[in-house]
């Protein structure tokens, strides 16, 4: 909510106010006398009652082209001269015929009629003088051909095939339409942003011509790429570390000595780096000068952040209510030069207090991990008091986390009834992939994450257990919605999610509370309350169990108004979930509804009214951004 709230404070201060134009004295030809504002004068030098210009340009012609021309002509620099005579006017408007077909010809039009006249107007009260341009651009010249050849390495690489195919294809000037001297520009731009995107980042515009037929309005185009030669990646040199040592820029970047230049893969390695905490700044460039471009080194030029971080948040969810925390972050702690990162948080549902250290990864980008968590919460009936013990390594890449660790568990419930004291000790393995299209708000793709580890469990009947987990996200695209009014087309979608788990022991054995599973909630079974979905009820009381299933399916579709698309989505989902002890005790609790999607510059915002099948009663579910 803070962060929501500052954009909406930087929004509110890109507002302006417009003065509407007035088009009383517009002539009745359409055109229109542009005020000294919109012409690009300082509205200072047109204040006061007594003041006069030197003349009023009025300009007739086509809506584009009038605006265009009276921004830009020449002609307007000297209108608000106060010693400019009949006779120096006279010598600017021969100049402005010319200056009017240049800028004409950037339109495309090369052919045109124009005429200049001069009027005396004593008894106007805005200029003695009026000065109007009349034009009939005639036909815009259109393309009618294109050559497009390359030079320098691109040009016989058989790998740079589709490099070549992607230019020619994407070239967005194509045969038949209209002549400007910007679309021009932004061809050219365009084809050689495709070539300097991989492999070739010194390439250039070798040759280009505009050949332009003013008598039957055609135009060819010819353009010469000139790749350079072809780049790899070199060792990353850092420049302006101060606090840590040039191996954290070099091992977090993750760029691979020796791989082909690829600027998407640079921008990566330069938002790792920007997000990983060590750095306030950092901009990578690859060095074009390199004499051997088959080594070209990445300099790093970065400013280093302080060795610790403060954070202080707040924020609400319908599963647990309001929440406060407080993160601390050291980057180098003494002695062992890892990373601690700790956090306080407290809502209605849980009490925590963890820790994680972390070292620098290694050359195959593992590093090592330690974490400790003391925790209070509510699992079914009971408060739960719980500790956490855990050591590993862990290895993170653009789509992929995986680690493997060993861990210590305790639990103590309280409340009548509450099952006994646990301790477990486990081996666990994780693998979480993501390839989605955007991984903070996400409309195709999928993703998926797996637990598995076998433990044996510490306290009163030690006994082995297995337990495994599975979680999964898919995002089927469905038709397009077209907004009547135009502008950009979105699909509508089906978003698929399931989970499941099991902890598979003997009957009797104790397994501590946070191995178990409970369900329902924001993410989980909507129209139930947070983890209100346990194994059994006993004298009222709800328990964790050893089982889970999660099914959800949810249609989500742009919203147009007024035929504009706008930034909302709605959506209807069922979600389905069960727990139990054993597989054959589950039975599904179903949650319908539906709800409005927002695509807000903190992430997306949901919010949702379902109803539980049978719990039998409504509820609001509200959510802020996401995270697989």
């Amino acid at each position: 909510m803070p962060a929501f709230l500052f954009v909406a404070a930087l929004s509110l201060q890109g507002c302006s106010v417009f003065k509407k134009s007035d088009d009383a004295d517009a002539p009745a030809d359409g055109s229109r006398i542009l005020s000294s504002a919109e012409a690009g004068q300082d509205p200072e030098k047109t204040q006061g009652a007594d003041r006069r210009d030197a003349f009023v340009l009025t300009v007739q012609a086509p809506p584009e082209i009038r605006t265009y021309l009276t921004r830009h002509l020449e002609l307007q620099r000297y209108r608000t001269l106060d010693d400019l005579d009949a006779r120096e006017l006279s010598r600017l408007l021969g100049a402005a015929e010319a200056n009017a077909r240049e800028l004409l010809g950037t339109l495309g039009y090369f052919a045109p009629r124009i005429s200049l006249e001069l009027n005396e107007t004593p008894a106007s009260g805005k200029a003695p003088r009026e000065v109007l341009l009349a034009v009939d651009p005639g036909e815009q010249t259109r393309i009618t051909d294109v050559d497009i050849a390359f030079a320098g390495e691109i040009e016989n690489d058989a790998r740079a095939a589709t490099q070549r195919s992607e230019v020619t294809s994407n070239w967005s000037l194509r045969p038949g339409l209209g002549f400007t001297q910007d679309a021009w520009d932004g061809a050219k731009a365009g084809g050689l942003r495709r070539i300097t995107a991989f492999r070739f980042p010194t390439a250039s515009v070798k040759a280009s011509r505009a050949e332009v037929d003013a008598d039957t309005q055609r135009a060819k185009l010819s353009v010469t790429y000139d790749s350079g030669p072809a780049f790899r990646f070199g060792p990353v040199q850092v420049r302006g570390a101060e606090r840590y040592p040039p191996e954290v820029a070099q091992r977090l970047s993750r760029l691979p000595v020796g791989a082909d230049y690829d600027q998407a893969k640079l921008l990566e390695a330069q938002q790792r780096l920007a997000s990983s905490g060590y750095f306030d700044s950092v901009f990578l460039t690859l060095d074009p000068d390199a004499p051997n471009p088959l080594a070209a080194p990445v300099i790093a030029q970065v400013r280093d952040a302080n060795f610790q971080k403060v954070v202080f948040g707040i924020g609400f969810s319908t599963d647990s209510g309001p929440r406060v925390s407080l993160d601390h972050t050291h980057n180098r702690l003494p002695l062992i030069g890892w990373r601690a990162v700790s956090k306080l948080s407290f809502d209605r549902k849980t009490k925590v207090l963890n820790s994680e250290q972390t070292s620098l990864p290694d050359e195959n980008q593992w590093r090592w991990v330690t974490a400790q968590r003391l925790q209070r919460e509510t699992t079914g009936s009971y408060e739960v008091n719980s500790g956490r013990l855990r050591g590993g390594r862990a290895k993170g890449t653009d789509h992929i986390d995986r680690s493997y660790y060993l861990q210590y568990d305790y639990a103590k419930s309280q409340g009548p009834d509450a099952p006994p004291n646990a301790s477990a000790l486990s081996v666990n393995y994780s693998w979480t992939g993501r390839y989605f299209d955007n991984n903070t708000a996400p409309t195709r793709g999928y993703g998926l994450a797996l637990e598995a580890g076998p433990g044996y469990t510490l306290t009163n009947e030690r006994a082995p257990f297995v337990r495994t987990y599975a979680r999964g996200l898919y995002f089927v695209p469905l038709g397009t919605v077209q907004p009547t009014g135009g502008g950009e087309a979105r699909r509508s979608r089906l978003q698929l999610r399931a989970e499941a788990g099991a902890v598979a022991t003997r009957a009797t054995a104790d397994v501590p509370a946070p191995l178990l599973f409970l369900t329902g909630g924001d993410t989980t079974v909507r129209g139930y309350s947070y983890r209100q979905i346990g194994a059994r009820t006993v004298n009222g009381q709800l328990y964790a169990g050893r089982y889970l299933g999660v099914a959800s399916a949810e249609w989500q579709r742009p919203i147009v108004w007024n035929g504009e698309m706008t930034e909302f989505e709605s959506a209807v989902f069922l979600d389905a979930g069960a727990v139990a002890d054993r597989i054959g005790d589950l039975q599904a609790k179903v949650g319908v509804g539906a709800g409005v999607r927002w695509r807000s510059p903190v992430g997306p915002l949901q919010a949702d009214v379902a109803y539980g099948v049978d719990a039998k009663q409504l509820r609001l579910h509200l959510r802020l951004g996401f995270t697989f």
